[in-house]
């Protein structure tokens, strides 16, 4: 059964079984975890970093980005985790997936190559920033700084 929404929790520890549903992230490892939200039940694992995903939470809902495309997996899922709420995304060809993981790499080498020489032109972004999902964005930091404690 196909996913439309989610909830998630933060967690220092992914658990050892994923429920249905349910986006896990560890702050303290900087990874996301979650079971395909296709319905597939395999486990996708989304690090989280400046050259991988990006996490945003305002308090409310949770939102990655770049999409996520199952392409490795028999489903080939590909979607966009967006306030709670998963956006599918059209399926992609094995010639369009291939140019995504070039790109991906030639942007970690550049990343890595820019932090190692100033010199270097930084990395442009392949898709525009996330719009703010929350008017209050302080709110949301609030919450964040008091869930670390």
């Amino acid at each position: 059964m196909k996913h439309q929404i989610y909830t998630f929790q933060f967690v220092e520890f992914m658990p050892k079984v994923l429920d249905e549903g349910v986006l896990y992230v560890s702050m303290t490892y900087a990874t996301a975890s979650h079971r395909c939200f296709c319905g597939c039940g395999m486990k996708v694992v989304t690090p989280l970093s400046p050259t991988d995903w990006r996490l945003t939470f305002d308090g409310d809902s949770l939102s990655l980005h770049p999409s996520i495309g199952n392409w490795s997996y028999p489903c080939r899922s590909h979607y966009i985790l967006r306030g709670n709420r998963v956006v599918w995304a059209g399926p992609m060809s094995d010639t369009d997936v291939r140019a995504v993981r070039d790109a991906d790499v030639r942007d970690k080498r550049r990343y890595y190559r820019q932090r190692l020489d100033p010199q270097v032109a930084p990395v442009p972004s392949a898709e525009p920033p996330l719009a703010p999902i929350s008017t209050s964005p302080r709110r949301g930091w609030r919450r964040v700084l008091d869930w670390f404690g």
